[in-house]
């Protein structure tokens, strides 16, 4: 799926909750949707949500 397609998918939905549900429910759902991009591009690129959260040059000892 190309760039210019997700992000048409992403304002119309964007709208839609814009005009049906007020700014609130915009906010919700551009929250929720940069939230479903981070968790996206970590298993595209095969990052672990720990190894993310704990930087990539922490070592145990």
């Amino acid at each position: 799926m190309s760039t210019a397609l997700v992000s048409l998918i992403v304002g119309m939905a964007l709208g839609f909750a814009g005009w049906f549900g007020g700014f609130g429910a915009f906010l919700l759902v551009a929250a929720l949707g940069a939230v479903g991009f981070v968790v996206g591009r970590l298993v595209d690129d095969g990052v672990g949500l720990r190894e993310f959260l704990t930087g990539r040059g922490s070592e145990r000892r």
